[in-house]
């Protein structure tokens, strides 16, 4: 029974309480950066590595961290993990971290982080904590991912950076039949729009989620 109910910690973000489109957390990085497939994959990763190793750190820390300083301490963690991500980027990925920019510092900010250090870290033990920084993590990359796909796909004709859908110049592939990318794709609200679809096949899915007026 144990054993299921930590599965949960990773299950449910994931589906029927995903921090993005049930929680409504971490909507600015979703429209900022999913127009490229890659930048959404790497900020994924980054949040995963930030939250799932800031819930160890806050849970460790839970039991000495005086109430009224815990909000501070919270944000010296997620700065410290953050600034140790920027510099991985710079050192690695220059020119992503360079796309990227000033967003990779706003995870300080990303309410679905404070939020799981405030709500479940500061009340669980790390394995819990682990768990539950991955869960939330995960669901929060499934969208990024999503939304970067099709809206790389659609607004460039590209994946990764390499053309899917044919040479729009030379007109081949789809581009033969009269196909052209739209570039309405690439602004941020389009990447609103997509959010909105999938949050209204998700609730297609599960009624349960859609609320009571």
């Amino acid at each position: 029974m144990g054993l299921f109910k930590d599965s949960k910690l990773i299950t449910d973000p994931l589906a029927d309480n995903n921090p993005i489109t049930i929680q409504v957390l971490g909507i600015c990085s979703a429209l900022a950066i999913t127009a490229e497939l890659e930048a959404s994959i790497v900020m994924s990763i980054a949040v995963l590595f930030v939250l799932g190793v800031g819930n160890v750190v806050v849970s460790l820390m839970r039991n000495i961290i005086p109430s009224k300083i815990r909000i501070i301490v919270q944000l010296i963690v997620v700065a410290t993990l953050v600034i140790i991500v920027d510099l991985v980027l710079k050192a690695f990925a220059y020119e992503l971290s360079k796309t990227l920019s000033v967003f990779v510092g706003l995870i300080i900010t990303n309410c679905i982080i404070m939020g799981r250090f405030e709500a479940f870290a500061l009340a669980n033990g790390p394995w819990k904590s682990f768990l539950d920084g991955i869960g939330n993590s995960l669901g929060y990359a499934v969208i990024l991912i999503i939304v970067g796909f099709f809206r790389e796909l659609l607004g460039s004709g590209t994946l990764l950076g390499i053309p899917v859908l044919g040479d729009p110049i030379e007109k081949t592939g789809v581009y033969a039949y009269g196909y052209e990318n739209n570039g309405f794709m690439l602004l941020a609200p389009m990447a609103l729009i997509t959010v909105g679809i999938i949050i209204w096949v998700q609730r297609n899915r599960n009624t349960a989620l859609i609320e009571d007026h």
